[in-house]
């Protein structure tokens, strides 16, 4: 135990950019920084995290100056925030998704205070987020991004982060793929009222004496609600998917910065 510590005295600037790094991840990443998650838990788990970093990575003992410090301390927390932006924008295809279903199926006027962001959120949206965290926490999806913060330092050491312009290509490419997953999970309910309103339509031309108005709306939230309990099965499948995809843009974004 005394020996860490003494690591950690000697190599007390790299120890701090680390810390960084790990802490830019928590401040961004929808796993761990939900407000639920104690703060005292979060600096916690960072530190110790840093400590296990320090004794595997291999990093050279240097000393910075300060205004090196200071410039290298802000590109490691843009590595660290980086990562977890890019998960972010892929657990942000479910809100995307709950919003299109509930603005087709009568509850877009409907949104509820999420108490863990403190954002207005869909309700279709923020059940399949939660069912996502379930299912990325069973998988272990936790331990995919520290591990690819671990890895982020075979590709990008400390202090060599550089924004170029192929990062925003990329990001544009990866906002692309959140977008089609949107699609792939609201689309089956999509499909469904598309032919409600069709049904909705011939009913009201055979039927001109039925209000469809008053008909339409319980019976699209039905079709709606009975469609998303179908196809959960299939919903789960997406989410590997977007998890695994999740994984490979992560690594494909710091072989981007890499390369510069």
């Amino acid at each position: 135990m005394n020996e860490i510590f003494i690591n950690i005295i000697n190599k007390y600037q790299v120890f701090l950019l680390i810390l960084v790094r790990m802490t830019g991840l928590f401040l961004i990443t929808p796993v761990f920084s939900r407000n639920n998650m104690p703060n005292e838990f979060k600096i916690g788990f960072s530190f110790f995290c840093s400590v296990i970093l320090i004794n595997v990575i291999d990093v050279e003992t240097t000393s910075f100056l300060p205004v090196e410090l200071i410039l290298f301390s802000i590109k490691e927390l843009l590595v660290g925030m980086v990562i977890g932006y890019i998960s972010y924008l892929f657990f942000s295809t479910l809100y995307l998704a709950g919003q299109i279903i509930d603005m087709q199926i009568g509850f877009g006027m409907v949104n509820i205070l999420d108490p863990q962001s403190n954002m207005q959120v869909p309700i279709i949206g923020n059940f399949y987020y939660i069912i996502s965290i379930l299912i990325f926490l069973i998988i272990d999806g936790h331990h995919i991004l520290l591990e690819a913060l671990i890895k982020s330092y075979d590709y990008i050491p400390i202090g060599q982060f550089r924004f170029t312009d192929n990062i925003i290509s990329q990001l544009i490419r990866i906002l692309n793929h959140t977008l089609i997953y949107s699609f792939k999970i609201c689309g089956p309910v999509l499909a469904a009222i598309l032919l409600a309103d069709v049904l909705l339509g011939v009913l009201a031309k055979t039927m001109p004496q039925m209000n469809v108005f008053i008909v339409g709306m319980p019976l699209k939230i039905f079709i709606g609600i009975a469609i998303i309990i179908i196809t959960l099965p299939l919903f789960t499948t997406i989410l590997q998917n977007i998890f695994s995809n999740m994984n490979s843009e992560i690594f494909d974004f710091l072989k981007v910065i890499q390369k510069g």
